[in-house]
């Protein structure tokens, strides 16, 4: 794990990133609970820890500036991402980590127990039978489906002034063209990651 620790360190230098010892050991530790749940559990089709490193983590961790805390929902998580190494960077803000894959789930209650992540809510459950509580300052999805559709999916879930962050490769033109609500598109440079990255970024208007 040594060069996936060089990697990691080289990466979070380029964000001006600090998570410090502890926070640097987490994510680590993270990556080699993906490798070694993904041969039963099929979690991710990237294999090699390495690569894990940037097309996961750093990927994952290149949308931070952007939240709004301090409660975050992460739409079909999958893996736990970007929802784990996002909550192991910024410990006071509560993370809800969403997944209707039951397989998924069970690895990210896993993971969060084992990172002893307190400010970690996993949720077995279709994105539109959520009903939360308390609504969200934050709505994350990545690659989870075109924009038309999550927002019809997660509007009932953002609170007043909350933001939609949806992560996405390359501007999805089409996507965009069929948009009425105002939005902007943030490109997002990952270290490690030559493929084109953006951040479509989404306000819910305050009423009154």
């Amino acid at each position: 794990m040594d060069a996936c620790r060089d990697k990691l360190e080289l990466g979070l230098k380029a964000f001006g990133l600090d998570v410090g010892e502890h926070g640097n050991d987490a994510l680590l530790r993270f990556i080699k609970l993906i490798a070694k749940w993904n041969k039963a559990y099929n979690l991710t089709a990237v294999r090699d820890p390495l690569e894990m490193v940037s097309l996961h983590i750093l990927d994952s961790l290149a949308i931070l500036p952007h939240l709004n805390n301090p409660r975050v929902v992460d739409i079909g998580t999958g893996a736990g991402l970007p929802g784990i190494p996002l909550a192991i960077c910024l410990p006071d803000c509560h993370f809800t980590l969403v997944d209707s894959n039951s397989k998924k789930t069970r690895f990210v209650q896993q993971a969060v127990l084992e990172l002893k992540l307190k400010n970690v809510e996993v949720v077995h459950s279709r994105v539109e039978l959520l009903q939360p509580e308390v609504l969200f300052s934050t709505v994350i999805c990545r690659a989870f489906a075109s924009m038309q559709d999550i927002l019809q999916l997660t509007g009932h879930l953002l609170a007043e002034d909350g933001v939609l962050l949806a992560m996405k490769g390359q501007q999805p033109e089409q996507e965009l063209i069929d948009l009425a609500e105002t939005y902007s598109v943030i490109p997002l440079t990952v270290p490690g990651i030559a493929a084109e990255r953006c951040l479509i970024r989404l306000e819910k208007p305050k009423h009154g």
